[in-house]
């Protein structure tokens, strides 16, 4: 048995370094929609987050225990919920994006979207106040104060970044559920994971989790690193 995997991952090295058209097809295709779920996520996460992380209102434990929560929520229920809406007689029907890469997309980022609020909103409020009340006196505007802010919290801010987009390119469930899977279309790093084990063609799920794990890695690696640079120059 422990020959067979070994010979599997043999042949999977070889499948990665000879630029297979279907593996280069699924890879490019998981970065790109997980690369557009995160930046969708921050459009209303990043605005989300530095508001909630300013601001001192009487329900801010309940909405940051709230956000906080949702980051358990099952993939799959999550995809279900989406694909009501998504489905032929759902509100969003009409739009007819239901086993699209844009489903997968809206998906992916309305999951990782807790993921994002929560981090920002740490971010945030680990800044120290005097920054704000210092960029207040010298005569910023509430905008331009909380600016100053979230310059001061990107290190930690890019953190949110890298999270959202592992937890996008990982997932299964919501890919699975509002991308069917469909080969050349929505076929992406995990959903043909799962399709090839169950088929028994171990070689392909072999090459493509070691992308996957390259691709997570790299992307930590590499924010880590800016994240110490961007320290550093501070100093």
């Amino acid at each position: 048995m422990s020959l067979e995997i070994l010979e599997g991952f043999r042949k999977a090295i070889e499948l990665i370094l000879s630029g297979d058209p279907t593996v280069v097809d699924i890879t490019l295709r998981s970065i790109s929609v997980s690369g557009m779920a995160t930046l969708l996520s921050a459009l209303w996460g990043l605005p989300t987050g530095i508001i909630v992380g300013l601001s001192d209102f009487k329900g801010k434990p309940f909405l940051k225990g709230f956000f906080n929560a949702l980051l358990g929520i099952p993939t799959v229920t999550l995809g279900l919920i989406l694909y009501l809406f998504f489905s032929r007689t759902g509100p969003l029907g009409f739009f007819h994006l239901l086993y699209s890469p844009i489903a997968i997309m809206l998906g992916e980022a309305v999951l990782v979207s807790p993921i994002m609020v929560s981090l920002v909103i740490n971010a945030v409020e680990s800044v120290d106040p005097e920054i704000r009340d210092l960029a207040r006196t010298l005569g910023a505007s509430e905008a331009q104060a909380s600016l100053a802010v979230l310059k001061e919290s990107m290190g930690s801010v890019s953190l949110a970044f890298t999270a959202s987009f592992n937890r996008a390119i990982a997932e299964l469930g919501v890919a699975l559920m509002l991308g069917g899977n469909i080969r050349g279309v929505t076929r992406v790093l995990t959903t043909t994971v799962a399709l090839e084990t169950t088929r028994g063609e171990l070689v392909l799920g072999i090459a493509l989790s070691i992308i996957l794990l390259l691709i997570v890695l790299a992307v930590s690696v590499t924010a880590n690193i800016l994240r110490g640079r961007r320290i550093w120059a501070s100093r």
